[in-house]
């Protein structure tokens, strides 16, 4: 609790500097409302003009669209920072990590919060506000429930696989170009229903990429639709506890790369 507390001070302490400068703060919001909505608008036109995707239509897409993006939202929130793992300790910054009585990674995620992820979060939000009416599903609160706990596990599953690809610029000082792709393949493939996609970049996406199991799986049980899956059912229903199991191999990474972390002088 008392790493939890402090955790939100820092966060909070950071959202006040942002805010700072209201306009440049309230642009990026609405600007990151703005490009998510128009990605996903291209997925609209393509349902529009063939109906479905792999059998998905237009609603149970759109609730795909919505866990997703509403799960990187979260994830960009609490682990955008580490896409500057490499310049923080080539600068020498982690050397100040060291110094001060709160864990080192915890002092990374807190370093600076992107305001532009509230735009992930509210364009997700509202995709899956719209789309709950019409995809039929029976919203009891264990649904809303699953649902809560599908998009925490999809972001700790992004942020489990950034954390373990970080861990290597202790050894090799830049492991951008790897996290950045791997960011790409999660944004590219994480929209859509994994049927659409020859069988074996299904199995890649499962169990070489856990991409599947940031919304698909779940929206995959919430609908109905396990059949379609490259696993059992009972796996898209615990899809939410993978994220946490990633999540804690990564913290274990981390702590024995950042043992071999030598400083660069500066």
């Amino acid at each position: 609790m008392e790493r939890i507390s402090i955790a939100l001070a820092l966060a909070s302490a950071s959202l006040r500097s942002e805010f700072q400068y209201r306009a440049n703060a309230v642009s990026s919001v609405i600007g990151g409302v703005i490009y998510q909505l128009t990605g996903f608008l291209v997925v609209w036109i393509i349902v529009d003009r063939f109906n479905t995707i792999g059998g998905w239509s237009l609603a149970e897409i759109t609730f795909l669209y919505g866990m997703r993006l509403t799960a990187h939202g979260i994830f960009y929130l609490c682990f955008s920072q580490m896409f500057d793992i490499d310049r923080v300790l080539i600068s020498g910054e982690y050397d100040r990590f060291l110094v001060r009585p709160i864990s080192p990674l915890l002092q990374l995620f807190t370093r600076q919060l992107r305001v532009n992820c509230f735009g992930d979060l509210i364009g997700g939000a509202a995709l899956l506000a719209f789309a709950a009416r019409g995809v039929g599903i029976d919203w009891s609160l264990a649904a809303w429930t699953f649902v809560l706990l599908a998009v925490v596990g999809g972001a700790l599953v992004e942020g489990a696989i950034q954390i373990a690809l970080g861990s290597l610029s202790f050894r090799f000082l830049s492991s951008i170009a790897v996290r950045q792709t791997v960011n790409e393949v999660f944004n590219q493939y994480g929209n859509y229903p994994q049927r659409i996609f020859p069988e074996v970049l299904r199995y890649l996406l499962t169990f070489t990429l856990p991409v599947a199991f940031v919304a698909y799986f779940p929206a995959s049980a919430l609908l109905n639709r396990t059949g379609e899956l490259v696993v059992p059912a009972w796996i898209a229903w615990i899809a939410p506890a993978l994220g946490v199991a990633l999540f804690g191999v990564a913290l274990g990474i981390w702590r024995k790369a950042s043992r071999g972390y030598q400083s660069s002088g500066t």
